[in-house]
Parts: structure tokens; C-alpha cells; sequence
């Protein structure tokens, strides 16, 4: 049996930021026993459980099943402790993998040397069982495998996800800049939008904020346009019920009404991507668009408003965009009664020139940027 069969225990990979609202997430959807650690959360869930965290998740992005762990001092034993591995029974050598690996405190210290070795073992397996060896494919392949060494003890894990649940299927189009998923996902669940007021969003680039609060509102499956999943190259992978959750959160899509999400944008080309974008998810067009600069807006009364206003690293510029943030901290305080504004700036030298008290402040990541979410409630 494999480590995951034995213990029912997973890891999610997920942004340390949102680690608490993730735990929160997995609980709703049946796991036990979360526990945060290094990069991500430990849970315990059953077969049922499993397929259903990485089809509705929106935050994770990616579950790793445990197959092997292993005292690992040195890059010798890691190859001949791997090359022992029967790999074949769990993919054949016309299919394609990749391996990623991390490393923490520990002799073998260099992450992409760890994850060649390995690579190294399972093709050389491959090779001298079968005859013939699999193909490497770093961008989709039809396995992956994760290798993480801490203190010198390793645990091999399949990418149960089957690559980062981050890639919903529906960008088509983008812009500069554009918000990862997950973190457009993690803002709409701070800020607890739960549909009965409008969202706007008056900087949208290419709709992943309207995108993400359109799956949120209508309670799509983050997942539910992806084509496969690693857990279906588990041994004990069962497709009846795979079908059944499937079938089950197809049936508990809900419609909303026309206009509950709009957004607008001054870039021509930015609100064509967003159309694109929304289109592929909002096959009854109830998301509103509209090209117009910010200042134009007559009000935004009681509503909901998220977005990622321009920053100069954005931008790739040096140019000082102070004045528009004091601009648009007066726009929300004349023209936005009554509602409550979660604004992410990607640089947060700039939240103190829009004026205003601020309720809420959480960093965020965005790409590598120490980004912040900001509340303002706007009376």
C-alpha cells in the first residue's frame, strides 16, 4: 500500500497567506484533521473527500497523495531508494511525467538537482524493466510526481491535482500583469461577498476578479473545465464515483440575476479580453462590461467593489501614481456610499494616498510582490 492508502492524509500546496482560509475551505468540503505547515496544510480526507477538494477548491493549487517516505541522507540513496519504486504499476513508459522537488535543512540542498535524481531513477527503472523509458514533459504531462526533502527525510508524492488547480480554462485572453486566480479567488472569500449586494469592479484588465466572483456566486466548481486530474492515475482511482461528484455539482450550479457582477475598464483592448474571458464561463452573459475611466462613473452606491488598481511595477514604469490614488480615494468617498471597498495594491506605499481610514489590512502575495488588501468602508 502507498503511504496516502494507509494514513487517508494530504497536502495542499497553497500561498502561505491564505493557509487559514484554506483550512477553513477544506473543512466545508469534508476533510479532518487540517493542520497548517511550510507552504501549505496537511488533511485527512476520504476517497470522496479527495476529488472533491481538488474539483472545488479555490484556493489550492495543488493536493499531493503520499506514496513513499524515506530516511534520505545523500543523492545516492535517494536514487537507489527511487529506483526500487515499482513506477511501472503506476504509469507506462508511452506516457509522460515531471518531477518537482523542494528542499529544506538537508544534505541534498539544491531543489532542481534533488528532482533530476529522481528523474534519473525512474527512467533508468523504466529502461532496464521494460525496454524502453518515458518521456520527460515539463508542461503537461499525463504524471507528476513531487519530491520534498526536509532534514533529510524524503516523501514522493503524486500530484493529485494533475497540475496547478490555479489554470480554470477560462483565460483565453489577458493583459499585462494579470491577477493569478487564486488570489482574485482568496479576495472575494475575505471579503465574504455573498451576492446579495452588486460587485463591481472598476479596473477589471482581463475579468479574473468578475471571473472568480462568477464561479463564487454561482457555485461552479473552480475545477469543472479541467480535463484531468492526477488522482485518476492513482491505483485505487474509482471513475462511478468520480462521475457522481461530477454529476452532483453540475446540478447545484445556481443562475444569478443580469448585472449582479460588472466591471469596466479604460482599456479598450483589456475590456475585449474580459469579454472573452467571461464568456467562456457566463454562457448567459450576466456579467455587465463597459470601456470607461474610473472618474467617469456618475456613483457606485451600496455595492460591493474589488479591484487591482495600476501600480508602477504593474505598469513596468517608475512613473508616481500618487495623485491618482488620492484621485480615486476621493472618487470613493464622494461617488461610493454606502459600500465597502477591499482594493489591492501591489505596491502599499500607495494605500496612504487615497485618504482614507482603512477597516482591513492583509498582505496578500501577488507573484512574488508583498502586496496588501485594503478595507474601506465608505458611509
Amino acid at each position: 500500500m502507498y503511504n496516502y492508502q494507509k494514513s487517508n492524509r494530504y497536502f495542499a500546496q497553497v500561498a502561505d497567506d491564505i493557509k487559514d482560509i484554506t483550512s477553513v475551505e477544506l473543512e466545508k468540503l469534508g476533510a479532518n484533521d487540517v493542520k497548517e505547515a511550510y507552504k501549505g496544510v496537511y488533511f485527512n480526507a476520504s476517497q470522496k473527500v479527495l476529488y472533491k477538494v481538488n474539483l472545488h477548491s479555490a484556493l489550492i493549487n495543488r493536493v499531493l497523495a503520499p506514496l513513499y517516505s524515506f530516511d534520505c541522507h545523500s543523492e545516492n540513496y535517494l536514487y537507489k531508494t527511487a529506483y526500487d519504486i515499482e513506477w511501472e504499476k503506476l504509469f507506462s513508459s508511452d506516457e509522460t511525467f515531471a518531477v518537482f522537488a523542494s528542499t529544506i535543512n538537508s544534505n541534498i540542498n539544491h531543489s532542481k538537482f534533488a528532482a533530476l535524481k529522481l528523474k534519473d531513477a525512474i527512467v533508468d527503472r523504466f529502461r532496464n524493466k521494460k525496454g524502453k523509458r518515458p518521456n520527460v514533459d515539463t508542461r503537461n504531462p499525463d504524471v507528476w510526481f513531487n519530491l520534498f526533502i526536509e532534514n533529510n527525510f524524503a516523501v514522493i508524492s503524486l500530484d493529485a491535482s494533475g497540475g496547478s488547480l490555479h489554470r480554470r480554462g477560462y483565460r483565453k485572453e489577458s493583459v499585462e500583469a494579470p491577477m493569478i486566480e487564486t488570489l482574485a479567488a482568496s479576495i472575494i472569500k475575505i471579503s465574504g461577498w455573498d451576492g446579495t449586494t452588486e460587485l463591481y469592479d472598476p479596473f477589471c484588465g482581463s475579468g479574473t476578479i468578475l471571473c472568480e466572483a462568477y464561479l463564487h456566486a454561482t457555485n461552479t466548481p473552480p475545477s469543472i473545465y479541467k480535463k484531468k486530474f492526477g488522482f485518476e492515475k492513482l491505483p485505487d482511482f474509482n471513475p462511478k464515483l468520480w462521475k457522481e461528484i461530477k454529476e452532483t455539482a453540475r446540478k447545484n450550479i445556481a443562475l444569478i440575476k443580469p448585472g449582479l457582477i460588472s466591471g469596466s475598464d479604460v482599456s479598450k483592448e483589456a475590456i475585449k479580453a474580459a469579454q472573452i474571458n467571461c464568456n467562456e464561463i457566463d454562457k448567459n452573459k450576466s456579467i455587465r462590461l463597459r470601456q470607461t475611466n474610473v472618474f467617469d462613473i456618475k456613483e457606485l452606491n451600496e455595492k460591493t467593489i474589488i479591484c487591482n488598481p495600476p501600480f508602477g511595477i504593474r505598469l513596468k514604469s517608475n512613473q508616481d501614481l500618487s495623485d491618482f490614488y488620492k484621485q480615486f480615494g476621493d472618487f470613493l468617498k464622494q461617488k461610493c456610499k454606502g459600500s465597502a471597498a477591499y482594493v489591492y495594491f501591489g505596491d502599499r506605499e500607495y494605500i496612504k494616498r487615497i485618504g482614507l481610514r482603512t477597516s482591513m489590512k492583509r498582505p496578500l502575495q501577488n507573484g512574488g510582490l508583498d502586496g496588501r488588501l485594503v478595507k474601506f468602508e465608505l458611509y
